[in-house]
């Protein structure tokens, strides 16, 4: 067994998914399971292009994307615009599968307007070829190499016709992914290590359809593994440290608003403090999420939305939305539709044990689908 640099341990960790969780059924197994079984298995949501007429073919596309890119039809004299996506909730994660003919794109700090997600993109080309420009350098990428953007930063790019899995990795997956994935942002994995990855998530995609919801936290511990023994920051991908640094500060930050979260105090000048920064380094820090207090209402939202769907929690909505700095229920009320597009009471009516995902999913409209995955891996 190869040994050198680490390879067989990271084949090992490949391959443990696929050992203890991912074996394919035999045939007597596969007729035996259950409809509740089958019911299980983690749901995918599609969306495709196909059968809608060419002048709005690739407004839905766009549409698909608005959340995360400016999209740019290449040449919009072609009989078609052929796209199609296939999704999957992986909890922690979010994993797209996904066909495009030519096109150019665009990351979204500029647009002053919009409500950007901020994520990490891992981006595994199948077929076809990526060329992205960022602020500092240009870079490429061809079949079975991977690609790293921020989607919070400024690029633009160009994509042939092409196939691909794009991983979402969220910026508080864990402080470790945060520093690897940021000295790496912007850049072409055209290593052996990088080849691994592209292999591993391929098999993982290819083995899904055979997941169960109870499975998901093994393979988001497995991915993260991978991720951090695979991404290999080398001095070409860091200057003078500044973006591992960006990131550590970012993750602090995060934590800080989760463990204060109802503290009334909270605001931008405790979290700048408890940094020891200055205020315009706070402000580049979140300014991908609309600012401090944005993120901090939206991280409110969310604990409001948990409490009004624990069915152990009855207190009145009004007492919920005050512990999270609400005093005007109305105010409330028409933040928390902003962010879910259901008022309080509609949720509260509805039950369930938290936030849903297939209902919201299957509810929205097919286009709208990465949007809301997208925003609700960002948390």
């Amino acid at each position: 067994m190869r040994t050198e640099g680490g390879i067989a341990p990271v084949r090992l960790l490949a391959r443990q998914l696929e050992d203890e969780n991912l074996a394919s059924p035999n045939l007597e197994a596969d007729d035996a399971v259950s409809e509740d079984a089958r019911a299980s298995f983690l749901p995918s949501f599609e969306f495709s292009t196909s059968g809608l007429p060419r002048p709005d073919q690739f407004a839905a596309w766009h549409n698909s994307f608005e959340p995360m890119l400016e999209l740019a039809d290449i040449d919009p004299t072609t009989a078609a615009f052929n796209g199609r996506q296939k999704l999957w909730d992986l909890g922690s994660l979010v994993l797209a599968q996904i066909s495009t003919d030519s096109l150019a794109f665009s990351s979204l700090p500029g647009h002053l307007r919009r409500d950007p997600v901020d994520h990490w993109t891992m981006t595994i080309l199948l077929s076809g070829k990526i060329r992205t420009d960022a602020a500092r350098n240009a870079f490429t990428a061809g079949p079975g190499e991977v690609q790293i953007h921020s989607l919070g930063r400024s690029f633009t790019g160009v994509v042939d016709k092409s196939e691909m899995l794009v991983l979402f990795v969220p910026r508080d997956l864990s402080l470790e992914t945060a520093a690897t994935l940021g000295s790496a942002e912007f850049s072409t994995l055209g290593t052996g290590m990088g080849r691994l990855f592209s292999d591993y998530l391929i098999d993982v995609a290819n083995r899904l359809p055979m997941l169960a919801q109870a499975d998901l936290p093994g393979l988001a511990a497995a991915t993260r593994a991978m991720i951090l023994a695979c991404v290999s920051p080398s001095a070409d991908h860091i200057e003078a440290a500044e973006g591992p640094i960006a990131n550590v500060l970012l993750e602090r930050a995060r934590q800080f608003v989760h463990n204060r979260l109802l503290d009334p105090k909270l605001g931008s000048e405790l979290v700048r403090r408890e940094l020891g920064i200055s205020r315009t380094r706070l402000y580049n820090l979140f300014e991908p999420f609309g600012g401090v207090m944005h993120y901090i209402q939206h991280r409110r939202l969310l604990s409001a939305y948990a409490a009004l769907t624990d069915p152990n929690d009855r207190r009145l909505i009004f007492q919920i939305a005050e512990e999270r700095g609400f005093s005007d229920g109305a105010e409330f009320g028409r933040a928390f539709k902003r962010a879910f597009g259901y008022s309080p009471s509609e949720v509260r009516n509805r039950g369930g044990g938290g936030i849903p995902v297939r209902p919201d999913l299957e509810d929205c409209p097919s286009e709208k689908r990465l949007g809301v995955l997208l925003r609700r891996l960002q948390g």
